[in-house]
């Protein structure tokens, strides 16, 4: 039987389950595989229902904003649920929820249906928070920043297939795509029924579970009144806003801006989820020798700043280039703050709180991803296609010195 490490009096000598390691990292490549593998097509299903292109840009935009709307009120129940119940049951429940919402959206015939999809999607989307919580429970505290960036760079090649992979088959029909991706979703939930170790053991779990752990808004106060956490997390916020917005905004921007088709914009994800390959392969690694989480993050933070700037060059001049360039170096910031700061949020609770703090930081990021698509659809259409990135590099330069203030964690 699988021994639990969820103990945070862990030591780097302390063996990690090879089995829990491995299904985790599966998991989390079938789920990026799953999740990307739509990306390039959501523009082409919603342009049946809707006649008006500014229409389009916002029912595209509504369509990620509804999704992470469901995931910021479920995330945090799920999270709790976890540190109560464990990961295992908890993890099959979302994945199969998925599989669900991915083939509702492939059916579609109306754009309500479209809705539909994405909300059941959203409902079971807080998974990621429970699959970290798995994680830090597995691993121990020292090495968490270097297994969360092999996470990083794990999901970078489920990103790496699944765009491509989604243009590919849009050939065949844009709803193939959702349809793959149900499917290799439901392959994912069979495996972990057969084969998944429960990482947490019963006695490090929570006793009981008031409403409040399951209210996002109590959530959401209680991990902002943590001294250590509360800094940290306002300046992921501020990151999370534009990258909500240019993640749902990216396709029809390209269709819009580019005359780009589904093979083309799945390609330009796909680069992307290569270079996070590279960066945690061979440049994370590096940095972690010479700096702390906290000042590789502000580096992904002032990367991402360039990267929005060259991106907005690109739709002021529609030059692809400046984008292309642009979406590297933004790929290359993102790809570096994920690992460092889910390395310092692990580090600063202990073990029975895991799955809390993590679905209370993946329900501020769903707020964040629920606001970006809602005010980055609203800019594109009034402002110009700029304006969506001209908004992150404001509120990233601005999350800067939130984040460099924080001293607990270091």
């Amino acid at each position: 039987m699988f021994k639990s490490r969820s103990h945070n009096k862990h030591s780097a000598s302390q063996a990690i389950d090879k089995h829990a390691l491995i299904f985790g990292l599966i998991s989390v490549f079938l789920c990026g595989v799953g999740f990307s593998i739509i990306t390039p097509v959501v523009p082409f299903l919603v342009q049946p229902y809707i006649s008006n292109p500014e229409d389009q840009a916002i029912a595209v935009t509504l369509l990620t904003a509804v999704y992470a709307a469901f995931v910021f009120f479920a995330a945090p129940a799920l999270g709790a649920l976890s540190d109560k119940y464990g990961r295992r049951p908890l993890l099959l429940i979302c994945l199969l929820g998925s599989a669900i919402g991915y083939f509702i959206f492939g059916m579609g015939g109306a754009l309500w249906v479209l809705f539909a999809g994405r909300i059941i999607e959203g409902i079971t989307g807080g998974s990621i928070s429970t699959i970290f919580a798995y994680f830090a429970d597995i691993i121990p505290q020292e090495e968490r920043t270097k297994y969360f960036g092999w996470v990083s760079a794990v999901a970078g090649a489920g990103a790496v297939i699944g765009p491509a992979l989604g243009g590919l088959l849009a050939k065949f029909g844009y709803s193939v795509p959702l349809y793959f991706g149900a499917i290799i979703t439901l392959l994912n939930v069979l495996y972990g029924f057969f084969f998944m170790p429960e990482s947490l053991e019963k006695h490090h779990r929570q006793k009981e579970i008031t409403f409040v752990r399951l209210n996002p808004f109590s959530q959401l106060a209680n991990v902002l009144s943590m001294k250590s956490l509360n800094r940290l997390l306002i300046s992921a916020f501020l990151l999370w806003i534009p990258n909500g917005s240019l993640q749902a905004v990216f396709s029809q921007f390209t269709m819009d801006t580019f005359n780009w088709k589904p093979a083309l914009i799945g390609l330009m994800f796909s680069i992307m989820g290569f270079q996070d390959i590279i960066s945690q392969a061979f440049i994370m690694p590096q940095l972690l020798k010479k700096l702390s989480d906290k000042r590789i993050a502000v580096l992904g933070m002032a990367s991402e700043i360039i990267g929005y700037g060259l991106i907005a060059t690109s739709a002021l001049f529609s030059f692809y280039p400046f984008l292309i360039a642009g979406m590297f170096i933004f790929g290359f910031g993102d790809s570096i703050f994920g690992p460092s700061f889910n390395g310092m949020l692990s580090k600063s609770v202990e073990a029975k709180k895991q799955g809390s703090i993590q679905g209370g930081s993946q329900a501020i990021q769903a707020l964040a991803r629920m606001i970006g698509p809602v005010i980055g659809g609203r800019i594109y259409v009034s402002l110009g296609h700029a304006a969506p990135a001209f908004m992150g590099m404001i509120l990233i330069a601005a999350a800067i010195p939130v984040l460099y203030k924080r001293t607990l964690v270091n």
